[in-house]
């Protein structure tokens, strides 16, 4: 589990491709502190596992569907990423419940300055767009932001000026991908809420439940 509360950006030092899957060796510093090999490092919001360390860098395994959902395919040597270790159990959970497994990929559509805050606007599919709501969370590139507004098509975020200097996103453009993680708490609740399959004993939570109790 992260908070989306990155650490460090570290470089892309090598990327070996395979037919379906790659390794990518990334430069870091402060987030080798205390790792060990198998432990998880989020490279721009995707958990990943440490399979090797060597002096300042790590190296990760990137499977097939990993490469299908996300951005990482589009990475090259020398491309910086944002990194987060895992949250340890007496750690501070500064942003939100961040998974580190990405729902889908967008598109920034639009960069604009607004005194000192930086808005950035999203564009994303409906599928990831249905969880995502006006002052709730969402995670871009693995870091945790407040949504500013929502619309059919995209959304909006307004980042201080430090989220901006330690992250990758300071680097972004309007046209650039990036991973999206919405908050996993929508998910649940959807499903409990959905119909049980045929033949399956369905969830004793109802709309009508949560209205009779005050949600």
């Amino acid at each position: 589990m992260f908070t989306g509360i990155i650490e460090e950006i570290g470089t892309v030092e090598r990327i070996k491709r395979g037919a379906h899957s790659a390794v990518l060796t990334i430069g870091a510093r402060t987030v080798l502190e205390g790792t060990k090999i198998g432990d998880s490092i989020a490279v721009n919001g995707i958990c990943l596992t440490v399979r090797l360390l060597d002096g300042g860098s790590f190296s990760a395994d990137v499977m097939h569907e990993t490469l299908n959902r996300s951005a990482l395919a589009g990475l090259s040597a020398g491309d910086h990423v944002n990194l987060e270790r895992a949250m340890p159990a007496d750690g501070r959970f500064g942003g939100h419940i961040v998974a580190g497994h990405v729902d889908g990929v967008g598109k920034i559509t639009r960069v604009r300055r607004d005194d000192t805050a930086i808005w950035y606007t999203v564009e994303a599919a409906r599928s990831v767009l249905r969880y995502v709501v006006e002052k709730g969370s969402v995670a871009i590139d693995g870091i945790s932001l407040t949504v500013a507004a929502v619309t059919e098509t995209d959304f909006s975020v307004s980042v201080i000026p430090h989220t901006a200097a330690k992250t990758v996103l300071g680097e972004r453009r309007a046209g650039d991908s990036v991973n999206l993680e919405t908050d996993v708490v929508g998910k649940y609740v959807e499903k409990l809420l959905a119909p049980a399959p045929e033949g399956r004993e369905g969830s004793a939570i109802t709309r009508e439940f949560l209205s009779r109790y005050g949600f």
